[in-house]
């Protein structure tokens, strides 16, 4: 909740400057960071994505397979029916079933045919979906070794930074409860706007430490005053003369 009833203008500025230089310091951390929470975030959903080629590929290569198999059997018993149609053609009485049993062996011998070909086409279907599995384990294994590459560089800051980036936390948290919410709020849309983060700057050599407009001698005198908060007409930043600025330590 707010405690701005609590605390004048100059010691909510004050926490404000404080605040800025918290924030700045953990700005650093993320900067020391870098790319890398983004790097490995894509390379597990690629990896991910990958993988899921993968069983979709071999989904499809069981399917080709099991194709394959009822086709052998087809053929394996269009087969047995063409020997027993031979064996009846042996026996035949008259044209008309000698007609009848050879139009028999004709389509059987058709069937085994036509599933050669669907098996010969199945087959090489396999071999190129086999190339594609082999293409997608490979690009898995190269993007796990950099994914162990990333990863190991991220978790060796963060361990490096981990202690400094929580007291900073606990620092910025206890900062933020001298100043009011409406401020606060004011103070983090500014921090979104300016990629360096910064929301709070001290006035040097007569201009905004932010944006480097010349600020007025009168309104650089209301800023020493500390009696109420004054932003940068040209950016929007807020403004705390040199002193107050560097008064603040952060530890």
């Amino acid at each position: 909740m707010s405690q701005v009833k609590d605390y004048s203008v100059e010691e909510k500025l004050s926490s404000l400057v404080k605040l800025q230089k918290i924030d700045s310091k953990l700005d650093g951390i993320q900067i020391l960071k870098g790319e890398l929470p983004i790097e490995v975030s894509d390379l597990e959903d690629e990896i991910a994505g990958l993988n899921a080629r993968q069983n979709r590929i071999e989904e499809e290569m069981n399917g080709i397979q099991q194709f394959i198999e009822d086709k052998k059997t087809l053929i394996k018993d269009a087969q047995e029916l063409i020997k027993k149609y031979e064996k009846q053609s042996d026996n035949v009485k008259n044209n008309r079933e000698f007609e009848a049993v050879n139009k028999e062996i004709e389509m059987q011998t058709l069937e085994v045919k036509l599933a050669e070909k669907h098996i010969k086409d199945a087959t090489e279907d396999i071999a190129e979906k086999a190339k594609q599995l082999e293409l997608a384990k490979k690009a898995v294994a190269t993007k796990e070794t950099n994914l162990k590459g990333k990863k190991g560089e991220l978790e060796k800051i963060i361990a490096e930074t981990d202690k400094e980036e929580k007291n900073y936390n606990k620092q910025a948290a206890a900062a933020r409860e001298h100043v009011d919410e409406r401020l606060l709020a004011s103070y983090d849309r500014i921090r979104k706007n300016y990629r360096n983060g910064l929301a709070v700057v001290p006035v040097e050599r007569d201009s905004c430490g932010g944006c480097f407009n010349a600020i007025p001698p009168q309104k650089q005198s209301d800023i020493k005053q500390r009696k109420k908060i004054i932003v940068c007409e040209n950016c929007g930043r807020i403004l705390v003369d040199d002193e107050l600025n560097d008064a603040v330590e952060i530890k």
